[in-house]
């Protein structure tokens, strides 16, 4: 059903899907493993590019979510309690597909006393048992401004610690209503004291209707919070339910907003149309920018 008023797609956002049996075997993989992806939840225009060069993006504590962002795809829902098993499947499912760079997402688990951080480290931990050179990116909810939550995921050895702030304050009660943007910041500048040595990582989706000094003024409160990679994306309306697309931001300006970051103190950026929290994570990280 197509979004009513929706505004056309530009060509840019137009693109050929590449499957094969690289696709089907990884997510044959993640079927038989009863494994969830944020790719297939979230409904990630990369699917089928990532899952052809069989990577994906671990999502943990189950497909359903208990908070209701207006942007998001994934299922808000009753959720079902965690499954304590699932941290090992996750790891022998990395351990499979001969991953050396892992990530990992969840649903936010507000009914849980620390959010789910046990369970990330429980995931963690496990990984590292079975392929210990392997780098870990983590993508966390905000675990409502629990630092001993974060705390425990640290711990539990990560190289990159990503949480999204999505979009500017300005934009949040229509866009994440049960978030809080100096909560978000301050769970990143945390996370760069506590640990020094891991790599601190937010993002956010443009075309919600942010303005051009509301986004800048997002990127230089990131910079200040010890934030060093930064993802900027096109928000894509996942049904007609959810926040409508105010603007397609053209490739070029996504260019522009890449070196104004670099210029601002990031040490790398990814900007695109088509660029999500995970993609192309591992050469993020090892690229630098």
């Amino acid at each position: 059903m197509k979004p009513k008023n929706a505004i056309p797609k530009p060509p840019w956002l137009k693109r050929r899907l590449p499957t094969g049996p690289e696709f089907e075997s990884l997510r044959g993989l993640i079927d038989r493993g009863d494994l969830h992806t944020v790719c297939q939840e979230a409904h990630c225009p990369n699917i089928w590019e990532c899952f052809s060069r069989r990577t994906a993006t671990f999502l943990i504590m189950g497909s359903d979510c208990t908070r209701n962002c207006r942007f998001c795809a994934v299922s808000a829902a009753p959720v079902r309690p965690l499954d304590p098993d699932e941290p090992e499947r996750v790891a022998r499912a990395a351990s499979r597909m001969g991953l050396n760079y892992i990530v990992i997402t969840s649903v936010t688990r507000d009914d849980l006393p620390d959010g789910g951080a046990a369970h990330f480290a429980a995931t963690i931990a496990k990984i590292h048992k079975r392929l210990p050179q392997a780098k870990i990116e983590v993508l966390i909810p905000d675990f409502k401004g629990r630092m001993e939550s974060l705390e425990a995921v640290l711990d539990a050895g990560v190289d990159v610690l990503n949480h999204n702030i999505e979009t500017v304050p300005r934009l949040y009660p229509a866009v994440r209503p049960q978030a809080d943007y100096r909560q978000s910041l301050t769970l990143l500048e945390r996370a760069r004291r506590l640990d020094p040595g891991t790599a601190v990582k937010s993002g956010l989706m443009l075309g919600l209707g942010e303005t051009a000094d509301e986004v800048l003024g997002a990127l230089a409160d990131l910079v200040r919070s010890g934030c060093g990679f930064l993802t900027l994306g096109q928000y894509l309306q996942p049904s007609p339910d959810h926040l409508p697309v105010e603007r397609y931001v053209p490739p070029e300006e996504f260019n522009e907003w890449r070196r104004k970051a670099l210029e601002l103190g990031f040490t790398g950026v990814a900007s695109g149309p088509f660029v999500r929290s995970s993609y192309h994570a591992k050469d993020l990280y090892e690229n630098k920018s």
